[in-house]
Order: C-alpha cells, then sequence, then structure tokens
C-alpha cells in the first residue's frame, strides 16, 4: 500500500476508534476526507492539529501508517528499531 493511503486509512482508524467525526479533528469534513482517501497529505502542523484533537502522539499515527504500508513488519519490531534509533535501548 502507498504511503498516502496507508496514512488516511490509520487516520481514519484511530479517529473512529474515538468516536470523532472528520470536522472534530481540526479541519473542514472534505478536507479530511481528501486526507483519508490519500488525495491530500498533511503538514506536520496539520498533523500534530489532527493528532492533538484525537488524543493522541502524532508519532501513533504514524507508526501506525507504516504497519498498514508494510503488513510485514511487525509493532515490536518498529517499536524496538525506534527505541535503538532514538538511544532509549537502555530503559
Amino acid at each position: 500500500m502507498e504511503l498516502k493511503y496507508a496514512f488516511g486509512k490509520a487516520l481514519r482508524e484511530i479517529r473512529m476508534s474515538k468516536d470523532l467525526s472528520q470536522e472534530s479533528i481540526g479541519a473542514s469534513q472534505s478536507y479530511v476526507s481528501d486526507v483519508e482517501r490519500g488525495l491530500k497529505t498533511p503538514s506536520i502542523e496539520k498533523l500534530d492539529e489532527f493528532a492533538s484533537n484525537i488524543g493522541v502522539h502524532p508519532v501513533t499515527i504514524l507508526a501506525k501508517s507504516y504497519l498498514l504500508k508494510d503488513e510485514s513488519l511487525q509493532p515490536e519490531i518498529l517499536i524496538a528499531r525506534l527505541r535503538e534509533e532514538l538511544g532509549l535501548s537502555e530503559i
């Protein structure tokens, strides 16, 4: 799956898991719909706003996007890689 479609699907799944409307996450319904369908890509500022309004960290949306993009990627492997790359492997 292309990343733009995976991102849209991740945003939609996370938004819907919180029972939130498209309008409630910080943009017009049509813009959020376009993002969720992979037609538009939000700026990092808009991603931060979406995440804040949904109640998750922006990295959560990005991580879910990459897990959807590559279905063979295991969440534990992604988390371990992030911990290592952030220098947190000792924690």
